[in-house]
């Protein structure tokens, strides 16, 4: 019964929102790895900081308060990639939640001068954005049976 309801789930989910799944997991696991490194400092979780050592020494000066932020946002991407999965209107609600506060700290990072290259996610942010709230999205969303 569960992989007929599974395969019956898969079959009619959009392409783009199984990517989207896909994408917000990773996310949980990048979020969470990056949460690792600063709990340990100089192990080899610390290469991983190469692609962006200014944020690195941004969330180290925080101090816990950076591990507890990234464990937080890998929590609600991995709760938005298994309800986008299983088609959960709570993971729709989830992930445009999370893609509006992205894109909202983007704009503010860019308008600000803090991050500059932050530039490039706000056509990204607002493209997924548009996406999720488009009306063949909401309708999959909405005959959801909250699973």
């Amino acid at each position: 019964m569960f992989r007929r309801n599974w395969t019956a789930s898969r079959a009619h989910r959009p392409r783009l929102i199984t990517a989207l799944s896909i994408f917000f997991m990773f996310g949980a696991a990048m979020s969470f790895i990056a949460s690792l490194s600063l709990l340990l400092p100089n192990s080899f979780l610390e290469s991983m900081w190469r692609l962006n050592p200014r944020a690195q020494v941004n969330l180290s000066s925080i101090g816990v308060w950076a591990v507890v932020l990234l464990t937080t946002v890998s929590v609600f991407c991995a709760t938005a990639g298994v309800g986008l999965w299983r088609g959960a209107r709570w993971g729709h609600r989830i992930a445009v939640g999370l893609i509006a506060v992205n894109l909202i700290a983007d704009v503010t990072n860019v308008i600000l001068g803090i991050e500059p290259r932050a530039i490039v996610g706000v056509p990204i942010g607002a493209v997924i954005l548009a996406y999720l709230m488009s009306t063949k999205v909401r309708r999959f969303f909405s005959r959801s049976n909250g699973r």
